[in-house]
Formats: C-alpha cells, structure tokens, sequence
C-alpha cells in the first residue's frame, strides 16, 4: 500500500520522533521511518494510530489513484510568493459520510455567487460544536434556513442569518443541522 505518512509528516514540520511520540500507545522513530519507506507493511490499525498524531484522518494517508495529490508551486507568506523548498503535495478533502453541500448563487454575507460550502451534518446532542458556526438547518416542508448558530434552549435552534438587516430565524426540534466545515471559492 502507497501511503503518505512521509509527505503529511514534512508538510506539518514534523519529525519521525515527534510522529511516534504522538502515537497511542507510542512507538519508535525507527518504526515511524520503517513505515513511510515502505519496509513495513502499514495496517489499518497503523494507519489509524499514526492519523491522529499527524492531526489528519486515515484516509488522507492513502494514496488512491482516482485522488489524485496536488502539487503545491508555490509557497505564499509576508515576503511573497517562493517555490517550496522541497516537493510538496497536498491532497484534496475526503468526503465523510453524509456530508451535504450548500451551493451560493448570489451574494450574501461573507459568501459570493460561485462559492461551495462543505457542511457535516451533527445530531441534536452535537449542536454545541456548531455554536457560532454557519450551519444549514431542515425546516418543515423540505426547506431550509442558513444562518450563524447564536443559540439552542427547549429543542429550538436560533439562527442570524447572512444578509445585512436579516431578522433572527428560529426553528424548533431540528432533526439535525449541518455545520459549514469548508468553503470552496473558484477565483
């Protein structure tokens, strides 16, 4: 199996040490280079140790033909922009399980027509992760409200809603809402 333990690693500024220390249980350095050189065969149960202490999911440690890396030109900081000092590739989102997109088609807020927005649906006992957060909330009759969480008290959602003016939005025993995790921008 193709991984790309060594290429995350690199990108965070990691080394193997700091990688195995960061494993639970912990392991060696040696064992960490053992993996991304391919002289041990890495498991499930290493890809799934090794992802957290990488900050990443065991996903994005497979390389699979049909997701394919991105290789990264350029580096861009407060003195412009450079070439990478060394190869570096990035790989693209994996979509998690029932994961809903929100597409804009016309200006609002922080958001332009064009702009994609990855949500992650959350169940009711899991709306505190989304306060102050966008999220997408059902609404009787298949629609929907967007909005900022700014509260949640007796099974009711409050929302603000993106535009400038725009009254508070209050739905009430949502089954689930859906908080915007990444916003994809075509420039």
């Amino acid at each position: 199996m193709i991984t790309a333990i060594r290429e995350v690693r690199r990108a965070k500024g990691l080394t193997l040490e700091d990688v195995a220390a960061r494993c639970d249980p912990p392991t060696t350095a040696q064992q960490i280079g053992r993996l991304e050189l391919g002289t041990r065969t890495v498991s499930v149960a290493w890809l799934n140790r090794i992802a957290p202490a990488l900050g990443v999911t065991a996903a994005d440690l497979v390389q699979l033909p049909e997701r394919p890396d991105l290789p990264v030109a350029a580096v861009l900081d407060t003195d412009g922009a450079h070439a990478p000092r060394r190869t570096e590739l990035l790989t693209p989102p994996a979509i998690q399980p029932g994961q809903v997109a929100v597409t804009v088609t016309a200006g609002v807020g922080d958001y332009r027509a064009g702009d994609a927005l990855w949500c992650i649906p959350l169940a009711p006992d899991a709306f505190g992760e989304a306060m102050n957060r966008d999220v997408l909330v059902p609404r009787p009759g298949g629609r929907f409200a967007f909005g900022r969480l700014i509260g949640r008290e007796d099974g009711r959602v409050q929302l603000l809603p993106p535009g400038p003016g725009s009254r508070q939005q209050v739905v009430t025993d949502p089954a689930w809402v859906a908080r915007v995790a990444t916003l994809v921008r075509a420039l």
